[in-house]
């Protein structure tokens, strides 16, 4: 019989740990928090110091009585949820649940799932942190104050099954502010002069820069006229030439945020996947004759150093395999954000010579993917720098300067391993410019003024959004993918391309909580907040405290919008259609999966059609029918035959209006990252479009 009983939250985890332990150890899930506040109602006691009514989560009994079964047979029960507030409070609720004295060692906490680190945990258990415990029941609590009272608000203005959280809220205000900066945008005219030229055969682009040696910006064609009008065809001269060699340095390990926001970038995952996914190599995965292994560290921290262990580990691996030059020299130096906990690690690998290859086999395409993206962030970052040799040439035309630049990789150093993503997703390339020397006379081949309008700034991204929350303190790392996924499952923002576009519910709802309780949408006093957690966690404020300043207020303001608040009618948007049914109009609706049409007679007939996209090419299948545009329930685009369920074509790829002129089959738009090209379902053929 075993001696001790170890509790974690997931069974993946579990079997991990279990494997290192050995016999004396019985490790078990809890399956997540086993209390929590009651669904039914508010559960937090205002009157008496904000004091939280915990129950046991529905469907939970059995796993309780389970541990407390095993905790009767043991000598010792430890506690080992992840290493954060959310960990911290699993526990506590556990020792409450199984009456295990919070005071005694009975935590074990680590980073990482490895021999190692659990044996180490092991030997140096500690009691409850009741900090983190704390700045974790005041965001429950806050949280619940906000939503357990204006949902209801909403509910009976507006419409039923709303909600308002604090962090949500000023996430759907940021985008909806975007949006007013959008449609308010108004775009102004601007100019540009490209240059093709040539030195013996060479050619080379240049960009006008401007004239007797000062830089005019061109806004109309007049400009442009008058610019043109001074250039003489066989009067180009190389004026300067200036040659210099950059250092470029590696980025820093993934945190949380920097992690979803590569993995949107480099490979489509929503944060919400991407965190999924992290969790599954954190927790282990069976890698053959080794067995079950944690592949990489904790996934939720906003920290970028790495251990020394780590450090030295990742510089004999490099050092193997790339060389010696290819190793960072002396230490790098780590910034830590101000907002920064700094309480674990970056995320990494958990050993380097977990190299992405040797285990690819024992791996899911997305976990390999993800996987090989945190490996290379972490070797690359103890790289050395590329070097890049850079060249900046004027060339002159009767005292009009065309300015031409190009550069080339001198050094790979970090860059042979890996180059971080962009948010407009282009690639870098080497531009290369001849051997120009100043006095070189060089060949005009063509001169061609552009026309430009300015562009409003982009709609965000779930990357570009992320990276804003972080920059102005809103949220933290275990919080960004709930939250993103929480304002669409609500229906105050849809996904189109990719990008967040407010829907008219969410714009209703804002203006309300805007009305009615303004400091819950102001940034400032939100990232304050946050900070305020914080400093709970690290024993600086009590939590009662915290959260008495805040409802004083919001109790104030709670019982004007009672009173004032007026009723909102969300008027259904007709779909310019009859029902098949029964005669009367369709109109859309927004449900969990964004927008669908249904009937107007509802509850009488319950007729409901997903909104379609005739795209005018004839079904492959039937020959009846027409392809369609759909959504899945992921909001994933697909293509399908308006006759089903008669007829069940459907296509992830574009089918486009003409036969393959090889094989008569379908062709269809292949979306590749390089761009996009057509190409035939059946036969080897394939064009390229861009």
């Amino acid at each position: 019989m075993a001696d001790y009983l170890v509790i974690v939250e997931s069974p993946a985890k579990a079997k991990t740990i279990g494997k290192y332990l050995g016999k004396k150890y019985t490790v078990k899930a809890s399956m997540g928090h086993v209390r929590d506040l009651p669904k039914s109602q508010m559960g937090v006691d205002v009157e008496q110091e904000f004091n939280p009514k915990y129950i046991t989560i529905r469907g939970k009994g059995p796993v309780l009585k389970e541990l407390k079964t095993a905790a009767k047979k043991v000598k010792k029960v430890y506690l080992a949820a992840d290493p954060d507030r959310e960990g911290e409070a699993i526990a506590w609720h556990l020792a409450h649940s199984l009456n295990i004295d919070e005071t005694s060692e009975c935590r074990v906490v680590f980073n990482e799932i490895t021999k190692q680190a659990i044996k180490d945990a092991f030997k140096e258990p500690r009691k409850i942190n009741m900090d983190l415990v704390d700045a974790q029941q005041a965001r429950r609590i806050l949280d619940r104050l906000v939503g357990y009272n204006i949902s209801p608000l909403l509910w009976k203005k507006v419409k039923k099954g709303l909600s308002a959280g604090r962090v949500q809220s000023v996430a759907v205000k940021m985008i909806m502010e975007r949006e007013k900066e959008i449609k308010a945008f108004i775009p102004e005219e601007y100019w540009s002069i490209q240059a093709s030229l040539s030195l013996e055969d060479e050619a080379f682009e240049a960009k006008f820069y401007g004239v007797d040696g000062k830089k005019v910006e061109l806004s109309s064609e007049q400009e442009v006229n008058e610019v043109l009008s001074k250039l003489k065809e066989d009067s180009f001269i190389v004026e300067s030439v200036k040659k210099k060699e950059r250092k470029r340095n590696p980025v820093a390990p993934f945190t949380t945020s920097s992690l979803q926001q590569e993995a949107a970038r480099k490979l489509n995952f929503r944060a919400k996947k991407t965190m999924m996914i992290a969790q599954q190599l954190y927790e282990g995965i069976d890698i053959g004759k080794e067995g079950t292994v944690g592949l990489i560290t904790y996934m939720r921290t906003d920290s970028t150093r790495i251990s020394d262990t780590a450090k030295e580990e990742t510089k004999s691996y490099i050092e193997e395999n790339y060389g010696k030059e290819y190793t960072r020299q002396g230490t790098r130096v780590v910034k830590q954000d101000k907002k920064s906990q700094d309480a674990h690690e970056a995320i990494r690998p958990t050993s380097v010579y977990y190299d992405p290859k040797t285990i690819k086999s024992y791996l899911s395409r997305d976990q390999l993917r993800l996987y090989k993206l945190i490996w290379e962030r972490l070797v690359a970052s103890e790289m050395a720098p590329a070097i890049m040799d850079t060249m900046t040439v004027d060339i002159n035309n009767e005292g009009v300067i065309f300015r031409a630049t190009g550069s080339k990789v001198k050094f790979a150093g970090f860059m042979k391993v890996y180059i971080e993503g962009n948010d407009d997703g282009k690639k870098e390339e080497d531009r290369l410019l001849p051997n120009l020397e100043e006095g070189n006379k060089v060949i005009q081949n063509s001169i061609e003024p552009n026309q430009h309008f300015t562009q409003p700034p982009p709609r965000y991204t779930e990357a570009r959004l992320v990276k804003t929350m972080e920059e102005i303190g809103i949220g933290r790392p275990s919080t960004y993918a709930p939250t993103l996924d929480t304002i669409q499952r609500r229906g105050y923002v849809a996904l189109e391309e990719k990008r967040f576009v407010p829907t008219e519910l969410g714009e209703i709802v804002l203006e309300l909580i805007v009305e009615f309780f303004p400091e819950i949408l102001d940034v400032e006093f939100t990232a304050k907040m946050e900070n305020d957690l914080d400093s709970i966690e690290e024993g600086q404020q009590n939590w009662v405290g915290i959260i008495d300043h805040f409802y004083t207020n919001f109790e104030k303001r709670l019982k004007v919008a009672e009173e004032q608040m007026e009723e909102v009618e969300i008027k259904d948007e007709p779909a310019g259609e009859d029902c098949e049914k029964c005669g009367h109009e369709m109109v859309y609706k927004m449900g969990r999966y964004g927008k669908f049409m249904a009937c107007s007679n509802f509850p009488e007939c319950r007729n409901t059609k997903a909104i379609v996209k005739d795209i005018g090419v004839k079904c492959p299948t039937c020959k009846e029918g027409n392809i369609v545009e759909r959504k899945s329930k992921k909001r994933r685009t697909f293509y399908g035959c308006d006759r089903f369920p008669e007829c069940e074509f459907v296509s992830w790829d574009k089918p486009i209006a003409r036969p393959c002129p090889k094989c008569e089959k379908m062709l269809v738009e292949k979306k590749t990252k390089k761009g996009v090209h057509v190409q035939c379902v059946s036969c080897d053929y394939k064009e390229e479009t861009n």
